[in-house]
Parts: C-alpha cells; sequence; structure tokens
C-alpha cells in the first residue's frame, strides 16, 4: 500500500485504535498523567520539526546533514497525529465533535475564499 492510498484509507478509527495501543503502552501511568505527557508529545514533534528546520536553514550546531523540508513534514504530521490522540485521551466520547468544531471554525477563511472565487 502506498502513503497516499494509505492516506485514502485512514479514518479516524484508525487513530482511535493507534490510541489504544499507546494507552495499553501506558497502562502503568495515571490517566492524567497519561495526557499531560502526550499534550508534551504533540510540543516536542513540534519541537523536532523545528529542529529540522533549523538544520535546513544551518541554523544549528547538530552534526546530522540529514535535514530537509520531507523531514519538517514527517515530525509534523507526528505533532497532527500526537494532538489527535491526545484530543482522544482527554475526551474520548467527544473528540470528534471537538476536532469537526474546530476544523469547521478555523477553516472559515478558506471556505468563504473558495467561495467568491
Amino acid at each position: 500500500m502506498t502513503p497516499h492510498q494509505l492516506l485514502d484509507t485512514l479514518d479516524l478509527d484508525t487513530v482511535e485504535h493507534l490510541a489504544a495501543v499507546c494507552r495499553q503502552a501506558g497502562s502503568d501511568l495515571p490517566a492524567e498523567e497519561l495526557k499531560a505527557l502526550q499534550v508534551g508529545k504533540v510540543g516536542e514533534e513540534g519541537g523536532e520539526a523545528m529542529h529540522q528546520l533549523h538544520g535546513l536553514k544551518g541554523l544549528t550546531t547538530c552534526d546530522c546533514p540529514e535535514h530537509s523540508w520531507k523531514g519538517v513534514m514527517n515530525d509534523l504530521g507526528g505533532a497532527v497525529l500526537a494532538a489527535l490522540i491526545a484530543m482522544i485521551y482527554i475526551d474520548p466520547d467527544g473528540w470528534r465533535t471537538t476536532l469537526a468544531e474546530v476544523l469547521h471554525r478555523r477553516t472559515r477563511r478558506g471556505r468563504e475564499h473558495a467561495a467568491v472565487a
């Protein structure tokens, strides 16, 4: 299966299944600690994207020569996935509704622009 085919078939149920696997791995932690750690994971992934960008622009003292826009995108995708898992941990029953509301609210300007075009 190619990445594009995976993206076409990836649904929110798959993200919920991944969250269950991650939750099981952290089953020895209290629920509130697991939520906090997952929110922190979002920041960590975002920080890794920023590290890639710094390396790409030559703004790091890191020895790693392999910085790329693909690496930035990979880490941004990791941040998105980590954020979805955090939303599931925080509100297992309502996260989809919250996500839909946030996406609707935050994409208003794009919808308005498309309607004019």
